[in-house]
């Protein structure tokens, strides 16, 4: 009997992998924890993305999809989270060659080498994957495997608020005004914000999306205050506005240029420097401290700070991660934050995603660990390279068939070591109008 490949993830890039498995005739199993595909992009379903349509839909699905009859959206239109879940992600798993392989309400919490812990080495290879999983009832069970894809990606493992990566002294104690990720501003959770003191913590896109929808909702509910905190100093404040026009995702440079406009225009207080080490409540409301320095009360707290890969569960097996940023050891070097963007990550695939652990692969989010870099299309790429790898076929496998966008800030390190970084305009208007189309998403 041949084992399956398990795939942890109905998201974009898991179902991207049972896509091309599916193609390659491959025996798979799809287990997503949540009840559809795509229940993590769910959660962020209000935000629309920077990337159009066009790279937003993996080779192979799109072929398995178009075979049955689907048309892509239109192609240079931007979708939102919500959008690609039902018009591409729930079509592509409810495909004949997809749906009947996918176990949903199963949440993936060990992986393992059947009888071997991560110290047994004998005949280790020889021996399948068991990954234990637990249903909506708390019932456990146990899969077995060839191999195992983990493309569980890292919404649900946010960093904290607390600088020193793991959350400030008062942080817990203030978990019922502080939202991590991107809340939806401007609908379900237009009432928690309304006329409120907020804090907005972060320096990516999900920061931005958050200020923007924040001073559209002060439109209407004008008592709404708007404080950013950022541990960049002011020296290096270019970085975080983006490329602007030198963009090649046109949405993806505007959004760095309206977040500029806001801060310019008095509309969004920004403290840079900020290092978040205490969180008090009181009276007046939640306090928030570094060092010396104390932020005046604020209602409540919305922590952009990036996310980080729950390796809990695959704890057992042997792993390269890199110390800092917890990719794969090669990996690390092609998409260290301080060195690149989205758009200057090298494409790579089964090669750079290896682990002493054989047909092991982490895909997706997760792969980059810590790193922000990630766009979809990079994730279609590795497990096209890496399904490839598991079907025998070597040559597609070291094959690269990927051109990212140019992000227009990053090229690369200049010889001293320091970042070289694109021209960005020095000023932008201050009263630039706030476009829907802005809200994105990597």
């Amino acid at each position: 009997m041949t084992l399956p490949i398990a795939i942890i993830g109905a998201g974009p890039v898991g179902l991207a992998a049972a896509a091309h498995l599916a193609e390659r005739g491959a025996s798979f199993i799809v287990l997503e924890a949540g009840d559809q595909a795509g229940a993590s992009v769910s959660r962020w379903g209000h935000v629309q993305m920077f990337t159009p349509w066009r790279y937003c839909v993996d080779a192979a699905a799109n072929r398995l999809l178009s075979a049955a009859g689907w048309q892509m959206p239109s192609a240079d239109t931007f979708p939102t989270g919500s959008e690609l879940v039902a018009h591409y992600l729930m079509p592509l798993a409810d495909l004949p060659a997809i749906a009947p392989h996918i176990r949903y309400r199963r949440r993936v919490v060990a992986v393992a080498r059947r009888g071997h812990d991560r110290q047994r080495g004998r005949d280790r290879q020889r021996v399948p994957f068991q990954l234990t999983i637990v249903d909506d009832n708390g019932q456990e069970s146990l899969l077995l495997a060839r191999a195992v894809i983990d493309a569980s990606g890292t919404y649900l493992s946010p960093n904290p608020l607390g600088a020193a990566g793991v959350p400030a002294p008062g942080e817990r104690d203030a978990a019922d005004n502080i939202f991590y990720g991107i809340p939806d501003v401007l609908g379900r959770d237009r009432a928690r914000y309304a006329n409120r003191r907020v804090l907005v913590a972060g320096s990516g896109h999900s920061a931005f999306n958050t200020l923007l929808d924040l001073v559209r909702l002060g439109k209407t509910a004008p008592d709404t205050q708007v404080t950013w905190v950022v541990r960049r100093d002011a020296t290096t404040l270019e970085r975080i506005f983006g490329g602007g026009e030198a963009d090649a995702l046109a949405e993806r440079g505007r959004l760095g240029q309206q977040v500029r406009a806001l801060v310019d225009s008095g509309r969004v207080s920004l403290v840079t420097g900020w290092h978040t080490d205490q969180v008090q409540r009181t009276a007046d409301g939640l306090i928030v401290r570094d060092g010396e320095r104390t932020l005046p009360p604020v209602d409540e707290i919305v922590v952009c700070t990036g996310f980080r890969p729950d390796l809990a569960p695959v704890r057992e097996l042997r792993l390269a991660l890199d110390p800092i940023v917890e990719a794969p050891v090669a990996l690390a070097p092609l998409i260290d934050p301080n060195l690149h963007s989205c758009g200057t990550v090298p494409p790579h695939g089964v090669t750079e995603l290896q682990h002493p652990e054989p047909d092991f692969f982490v895909v997706g989010m997760k792969s980059y660990g810590r790193a922000p870099t990630f766009l979809l299309l990079t994730g279609y790429e590795q497990v096209r390279s890496v399904t490839a790898a598991l079907c025998g076929d070597w040559q597609a496998a070291q094959r690269l068939e990927l051109t990212l966008p140019e992000t227009g800030v990053c090229s690369g390190p200049d010889a001293d070591g320091s970042v070289c970084c694109s021209p960005v305009p020095n000023t932008f208007s201050a009263t630039i109008e706030l476009q829907p189309t802005s809200r994105s998403c990597c």
